[in-house]
């Protein structure tokens, strides 16, 4: 796999070894919410990162399928195999 990351992106996937929320993100990375969203929508469509969502009966994060783009405060993000591999290549 051959991604260029933008510093940016390259910020995010570090952020998200371990399920974070969006505000984690936005604190870790220094940037304003509205970019940060931007960029976390692009990371997901490039399947380098996937939403989750908590689960109240299993008491645990699960991928979320579906996200609102709109309301990306709503879930917390978590790397991918993918997404480890270009965080790593760079």
């Amino acid at each position: 796999m051959d991604i260029e990351l933008t510093d940016i992106e390259y910020d995010i996937l570090n952020t998200v070894y371990f399920v974070e929320s969006f505000e984690h993100i936005v604190d870790e990375c220094n940037a304003k919410p509205p970019i940060v969203a931007d960029v976390i929508k692009q990371l997901i469509h490039k399947k380098l990162i996937v939403p989750m969502k908590w689960d109240e009966p299993q008491n645990d994060f699960v991928r979320s399928v579906f996200y609102d783009s709109d309301n990306m405060h709503a879930y917390h993000y978590l790397i991918t195999k993918d997404g480890l591999e270009a965080h790593n290549t760079k």
